[in-house]
């Protein structure tokens, strides 16, 4: 590791905030799905890819408004009104305070270094990357599972698992294999109603009676009206996966992993800690969500549950099937999926033309919008974040936790909760960085990640990444500049490290120093 004493100035925000992307408008609005007839964003000629821009905002919003794409941006408005019910410590009792608490925690670090760290290996200059093999797996009869895995050959090294965030998939870890694969033995799976572990026949067959099911019948699975015997108690769950999780490891891996989540991978990985940590070497949170699921849980509240006659299964009663076409053709619009990642990346420089054909190519498979609305239904699972996260702690499986600080969803303020409750946890706070830092700085997560999982591997002989030896991670809170080279150009990004001592009094009295401008 290159280290290059300096005397730093703020990183700059002024990004490059080009969007070279032409949305092809349409004005035409359907009742009926149909996977086959969407089209993509023109890309630009001069630059071959599609590119987050600076749009205006304001305009770009009321033209999708204009044309029936808005309510997508609905529901992401409602992710904040969740966000902003947390920020103010009213959700479930877990947040200590408001985000400027956790700015105040932030603030404090020692600085004074630029760190020079590898770039990912680039294929185009001759470089040896880790060759990327997709496989499929048969947990149960018509339950296959998608996963890519990379470096197989290195026998004696740990085992990494990666699980990916909702409405992508392991493609979504493309820049982790290739490079981790030449260290440790990778793999990245597809959650089941996800990615390529979608369903390869109809759960529902569709009735040949009235023209409305028969035309849906050759456009869309699972809009039916009798549920097929392998789909019957079918429901795309985090107990599901959880359970999907668990077998993978034990029928494919066959033994105890690191497991690497982003998003609701995270939080899979988390509850799936909770509940078998004799499997798990130990967790890294990459952005988690901090909950899941709108329905209670049948088994935590049972009375509560009843109220709500259907949670996910098979078939789709009909007023959801009306309403799942309804927002489907606004969620798998590709102007609605520009606009997503437009949001979740920070940098919008960075290329997001395989993730977002990837995406698009995921929403044009025929069981996707009956999927869609199972999870979307699907009830909460038996261990809330908190309670999978004590657990896990209880278990003493190690944490670690790499947060992009600018994410609009889950914002930094989880990440520092996260690490109250599990003070010695390495937490790093990646800036720019959004929702998905391993996909927008994967070499700034890769770096870490191979610190993380050598230090436990060494029982400690190997120290943290971004510690010296002789530094103590009980008391340090550290800020460095992580440099490397991406496409000829150097690239700067932010990583503060917080030491396991932060108290809520020195929260407070940063807080009030800030209150009357003292420094």
């Amino acid at each position: 590791m290159e280290i290059l004493s300096y005397n730093f100035a703020p990183l700059s925000r002024d990004v490059n905030l080009r969007l070279e992307l032409v949305l092809k408008s349409s004005n035409s609005r359907h009742s009926k799905l149909n996977f086959r007839k969407n089209k993509c964003p023109k890309i630009d000629s001069k630059c071959g890819s599609l590119r987050l821009c600076n749009l205006d905002q304001s305009l770009f919003v009321r033209k999708l408004s204009n044309q029936g794409s808005s309510s997508s941006l609905n529901i992401l408005q409602g992710f904040r009104n969740v966000e902003s019910k947390v920020l103010s410590g009213g959700y479930d009792g877990y947040v200590i305070g408001a985000e400027d608490d956790a700015r105040d925690i932030s603030e404090e670090g020692e600085s004074g270094t630029k760190v020079v760290i590898p770039n990912l290996p680039d294929e185009s200059d001759g470089e040896s990357i880790a060759p990327v093999s997709s496989c499929f797996w048969e947990w149960k009869p018509k339950f296959n599972v998608h996963y890519e895995k990379a470096g197989c050959e290195n026998v004696n090294s740990p085992k990494v698992l990666f699980l990916p965030g909702f409405g992508v998939g392991s493609f979504h870890y493309e820049k982790q294999l290739k490079d981790l694969g030449r260290d440790f033995r990778v793999c990245a799976i597809d959650f089941l109603g996800q990615g390529m572990s979608l369903p390869v026949e109809d759960p529902t067959p569709s009735s040949s009676e009235g023209d409305d099911t028969s035309e849906r019948k050759d456009h869309a699975w699972g809009f039916g009206d009798e549920t097929k015997p392998w789909a019957s108690d079918l429901v795309y769950s985090i107990d599901l996966w959880r359970d999907q999780v668990q077998y993978f490891i034990e029928q494919v891996i066959g033994e105890p992993v690191y497991i690497v989540g982003n998003s609701l991978g995270g939080f899979v990985a988390l509850y799936f800690a909770a509940c078998c940590p004799h499997l798990v070497k130990g967790v890294t949170l990459l952005n988690a969500t901090p909950f899941w699921g709108f329905l209670p849980n049948p088994i935590r509240s049972p009375r509560l549950a009843k109220v709500f006659p259907w949670a996910g299964t098979f078939p789709l009663p009909s007023i959801v099937r009306k309403l799942t076409e309804l927002i489907w053709q606004k969620v798998s619009d590709p102007r609605s999926i520009a606009e997503v990642l437009k949001q979740v990346y920070a940098d919008h420089s960075t290329n997001v033309d395989k993730v977002f054909s990837r995406i698009l190519e995921i929403t044009q498979h025929p069981a996707a919008a009956a999927s869609f609305a199972s999870i979307m239904f699907a009830p909460q699972g038996k261990l809330s974040f908190r309670e999978a996260l004590l657990r896990s702690h209880m278990n003493n499986v190690p944490i670690c936790l790499m947060y992009g600080k600018e994410d609009p969803w889950v914002r930094p303020v989880w990440g520092l909760q996260v690490k109250r409750q599990v003070p010695e946890a390495p937490y790093y706070e990646i800036s720019p960085a959004g929702h998905c830092p391993h996909d927008e700085v994967p070499e700034v997560v890769n770096y870490l990640l191979r610190g993380w999982i050598k230090n436990l591997e060494t029982q400690g002989s190997v120290s943290l990444p971004l510690l010296d030896d002789g530094d103590n991670a009980l008391s340090c809170n550290i800020d460095r500049d992580l440099e490397f080279v991406r496409d000829g150009s150097r690239k700067s990004v932010r990583v503060r490290f917080f030491g396991s001592k932060f108290s809520l009094w020195k929260m407070m009295i940063s807080y009030i120093r800030r209150l009357f401008g003292k420094s």
